[in-house]
């Protein structure tokens, strides 16, 4: 049974850092490009990141490049996102989604391609 779960979500303030990881278990990482995406309240959710499945192709939307960096340990099934610099209007809920495919081209900014999910951890950025 493939599981995957999200920690490293908390409250910090404008300018502050936090680094959130994903493990995963169940399945051979390597195999999988990994995504985290975000949802603020009311909003749609948002593909943020995507690494590949070997860590040699990474991907960023702009509104995080820069701040945000992905990386990925697959001998330890894990993922992380550091993240610096935030700001308020990165506060939402981030989740990390696997993909049935090793490189992100073409789908990692679509939820629905996403083939297993995490339950997300909360971050709220305060000005």
């Amino acid at each position: 049974q493939v599981q995957v779960v999200e920690s490293g979500g908390g409250s910090v303030e404008a300018g502050g850092s936090l680094r959130l990881s994903c493990t995963a278990s169940g399945l051979r990482l390597i195999d999988y490009a990994v995504g985290w995406f975000r949802q603020a309240p009311g909003k749609e959710r948002e593909g943020i990141s995507c690494i590949s499945g070997n860590g040699d192709s990474i991907n960023y939307v702009d509104s995080v490049k820069g701040r945000f960096t992905t990386s990925r340990d697959n001998g330890k099934n894990t993922m992380y996102l550091q993240m610096n610099s935030l700001k308020p209007e990165d506060t939402a809920r981030y989740y990390c989604v696997l993909y049935r495919v090793v490189y992100c081209s073409g789908i990692w900014r679509q939820s629905a391609y996403g083939a297993y999910w995490g339950q997300g951890t909360r971050v709220t950025v305060s000005s």
